[in-house]
């Protein structure tokens, strides 16, 4: 996964100078007030050292502990080079531990303080699919959905050349195809309680915002069922055209061309 991947970039040049520091965990007990609370007692500790432990966390899946670890590199040397690492480090960490929201808020935080900075692509990538992780079946609420994909646009708008750009890509047309699978539910929903006018209104919006989704042919087809229920038959002939022209093998144009030789619809 890019996620797993990218985030040693944050930590490039660092690991070498650090390596005598990578196993002392257990003798000073930096962290041994750490608790799920992720909450850690005070102990003034040089930036090196807190800086190991929390990359030991790391290394170890310890994830959470990571994070808070990263956090206190912060909270003591604020000034320090080592701070800015950190703010990355501690948003990825809390990603690894599933703590999205957080992971937002860091990552977030990470690009309003240093937008210029070179990992600033990574803490945008971030952000987007911590937001895509929350995506929620289309029966519920789609904000996540939403915030994932002007999360992810921004990482292509920004960094269009960026090893992320791909992957933001992908997932993009996959949130795409989820949004527009809101609004066929929706739209089901109209067409089975009667409420025509506003069930083409969701198909339309199927069809016209989301053309390359997987979506399009079924809305042309309940479009055709729409058109027909309110006696638009001139509308039923040409969306059935439309479905025949770009979908002619699918299984949707066929049911709707059934439909128009049953109620003998002419060409307008």
């Amino acid at each position: 996964m890019v996620v797993k991947q990218n985030f040693r970039a944050a930590t490039k040049g660092i690991r070498p100078f650090l390596l005598p520091l990578l196993f002392s965990l257990l003798l000073t007990g930096l962290l041994a007030g750490c608790s799920t609370t992720d909450r850690l007692k005070y102990k003034e500790s040089s930036v090196t050292e807190i800086y190991s432990r929390a990359f030991d966390y790391l290394n170890k899946g310890q994830y959470k502990f990571a994070a808070v670890a990263f956090d206190e590199v912060e909270r003591q040397h604020p000034y320090s080079s080592w701070a800015r690492r950190s703010e990355l480090m501690s948003a990825y960490s809390y990603f690894k531990a599933k703590k999205l929201e957080k992971a937002i808020l860091t990552a977030q935080r990470y690009v309003s303080l240093h937008p210029g900075n070179k990992n600033a692509v990574y803490a945008y990538y971030l952000i987007g699919i911590s937001h895509y992780m929350q995506i929620a079946d289309v029966r519920r609420d789609q904000k996540e959905t939403q915030e994932a994909l002007a999360a992810l646009s921004e990482v292509v708008r920004r960094y269009p050349f960026s090893k992320y750009a791909a992957d933001a890509k992908l997932k993009i047309d996959l949130t795409r195809d989820h949004l527009a699978g809101k609004e066929m539910e929706i739209g089901r929903f109209y067409q089975n309680n009667d409420d025509y006018f506003a069930a083409i209104g969701r198909f339309k919006t199927v069809i016209e915002k989301y053309q390359t989704t997987s979506h399009v042919p079924e809305a042309l087809e309940r479009l055709t069922e729409v058109y027909l229920a309110v006696g638009i038959m001139s509308e039923a002939y040409k969306t059935t055209a439309v479905l025949g022209a770009n979908y002619p093998n699918s299984d949707w144009y066929k049911i709707s061309y059934n439909l128009i030789k049953k109620y003998h619809v002419k060409k307008p």
